[in-house]
């Protein structure tokens, strides 16, 4: 990417550690939620991820903590419980991100799917498309419930006929029979969870290092060749353990360590997001998940202001590049006109598209949605790393990473003969130490911080990052808070605050993962060349790489993401005026 740039921070000390005791092979939010059990542990631990942190099917998720209620057709309680069980703590430890989420399932009928049930039970195949009835969805809500009680951490289900469905949520078809509600959690910055994760590993000392834009290319005699993304330098370091947390990409990543796997079969889901004010006031502040014609379960959720409508359930090759077709947004589209009839959708007020592989298991002739979202951990001992173990994560899910991480973590240490002296259950992560639960509560904390910075303007601090915004209050308290022309979002020294503590490489790191905004629909041509700017002198690119990583997001924004976008000033041929200067003054 730039030969010529100088080594950075976290590459170094990656560099500088050639013995670690255990090495992570991918930053998703399965490898840094590993990566912060061992380290809390004290292990000498390093993560490296090829791309940035909770960039591949961590940032394509459905943005749900959920247990998992269809799950249960698949007969896969255990999953059910633990989901259900890490769910609610999750309510608890990390209450700045992860928040109630109440969902609303339309029915349409009351009868059927009684007798195709069974059959899907026990085979796991597709038997028909006849839809789920109240008596079944009751019944899995009654059992759902069962395993919710956690002290009342969210509400029991409850049923209503048409009448009272349609006094709650009038655009719903007029067909309609029934409706069922319960609560799961939402997480609205799922990126940002992840990096919480992994700051908590980080601040456990020198001995937890990891690096992105690092990828693992090649084992040899014990060592593990590494390659920086950004360079192109490569060295090698000799770790005792190796842990492969790849997710859809995890055979790849046992390729390059010299063995040949199949343990990977992910299917593809995608999801559009929406700028629809009708159809936003329409779900009145629910999720609404339900069975759609086909038998797939979709859903549509109002989140930040928009509404993301998935998700798809399709075989993918991860060789692939993979993409939301015009065939699934024609099929979202279907949809939303079953549920809300009345309201008319169209490709003009899509503002972002997204789709990834989920890190399903290998299932041959399974049908998609009944391949198990469970996992395992599977060990072996790969040709070229010298009788050393690589223990290989397969499947894993946002809602249950914290258990999947603690697994992955008591395997290792019995390999490296490290006892546990921590638990993680029940520990806050990153900035929801502290968090004011309750409206009063985030109202004084507000209060309490303001005072440079204005109110409103704390306020937003505190959503996107929790109580660590006060480490952002200070920062910008002494640099200043000066806005871009583009955004309200955020400011150009809150983008450098991002470069300098969240390891960020590239422009696109900021815009899709340290922020909503492209999520959001707010990522337009001046942003991204406003925002470029300022990376620019804090990341000190010179010209040449400036252009190189506007039109690199450019090319993403519109090629994965579908986000059409207006001439870069920045990238004009006549080398024509650039982005603004940020605005003077404080918010």
């Amino acid at each position: 990417m730039d030969a010529a740039a100088g080594p950075r921070s976290n590459v170094a000390a990656v560099r500088e550690a050639v013995h670690p005791k255990v090495l992570i092979i991918g930053g998703g939010i399965n490898g840094v939620g590993t990566f912060r059990e061992l380290a809390l542990q004290g292990v000498d631990v390093t993560l490296v991820e090829r791309g940035d942190y909770a960039s591949g099917a961590s940032s394509a998720s459905s943005h749900m903590i959920h247990g998992g209620i269809r799950y249960l057709e698949n007969g896969e309680f255990r999953l059910v419980r633990e989901a259900v069980y890490e769910r609610n703590g999750l309510l608890k430890i990390a209450p700045h991100y992860v928040k109630p989420l109440e969902t609303t399932i339309p029915i349409f009928r009351t009868f059927s799917g009684i007798v195709h049930a069974p059959m899907r039970f026990l085979t796991h195949k597709q038997t028909s498309t006849v839809e789920r009835g109240a008596i079944l969805i009751k019944l899995g809500l009654m059992i759902y419930d069962s395993f919710s009680r956690d002290g009342g951490t969210v509400p029991r289900h409850r049923f209503h006929g048409r009448r009272k469905s349609l006094e709650q949520l009038p655009q719903l078809n007029k067909d309609v029979k029934y409706t069922a509600t319960y609560f799961d959690a939402s997480v609205h910055e799922p990126e940002r969870l992840a990096l919480d994760v992994l700051g908590d590993a980080l601040s456990t000392g020198p001995h937890a290092r990891a690096a992105n834009y690092l990828e693992a290319v090649s084992v040899h005699d014990g060592a593990v060749r590494l390659r920086d993304m950004v360079t192109g330098d490569e060295f090698e370091i000799v770790p005792d353990l190796i842990i492969n947390t790849s997710g859809p990409w995890t055979d790849l990543t046992n390729e390059a360590l010299g063995e040949q796997t199949r343990y990977m079969g992910g299917t593809k889901g995608s999801h559009i997001v929406l700028h629809h004010p009708a159809l936003l006031a329409a779900c009145a502040g629910r999720e609404l998940f339900f069975e759609n014609s086909d038998g797939r379960i979709v859903l549509i959720y109002p989140l930040r202001g928009k509404v993301m409508v998935g998700t798809t359930d399709l075989d993918a090759d991860i060789r692939e590049p993979i993409r939301c077709t015009e065939e699934e947004i024609d099929y979202f589209i279907d949809l939303v006109g079953h549920v809300f009839p009345d309201i008319k959708i169209d490709r003009s007020q899509i503002v972002y598209r997204f789709s990834g592989v989920r890190p399903l298991p290998r299932h041959e002739d399974t049908q998609p949605g009944f391949v198990s979202r469970d996992y395992r951990i599977v060990p072996s001992k790969p040709r070229g790393l010298n009788g050393k173990t690589v223990l290989s994560l397969v499947g894993g899910k946002w809602t249950t990473f914290r258990a999947v991480a603690e697994h992955l973590a008591n395997e290792a240490l019995a390999h490296i003969g490290w006892q546990r002296t921590v638990s993680t259950y029940g520990m806050a992560i990153g900035g929801g130490k502290d968090y004011p639960r309750s409206d009063s509560a985030r109202y004084e904390w507000i209060v309490a911080h303001a005072g440079v910075l204005p109110a409103p303007r704390v306020a937003r601090l505190l959503a996107r990052y929790g109580t660590k915004a006060t480490d952002v209050i200070a920062y910008l308290e002494q640099q200043g808070d000066d806005a871009l022309e583009g955004t309200d979002e955020f400011s150009a020294q809150e983008v450098r605050h991002m470069a300098e503590a969240e390891q960020v490489v590239r422009l696109q790191d900021v815009l899709l993962r340290r922020s909503s905004s492209a999520f959001d629909g707010l990522a337009t041509a001046q942003v991204i060349d406003e925002v470029a700017r300022v990376l620019a002198g804090a990341l000190q690119w010179d010209e040449a790489r400036l252009r190189t990583e506007v039109a690199d997001c450019r090319q993403v924004m519109t090629e994965v993401h579908g986000v059409q976008l207006e001439p870069s000033g920045l990238l004009s041929s006549d080398g024509g005026p650039t982005a603004s200067a940020p605005r003077s003054g404080r918010r």
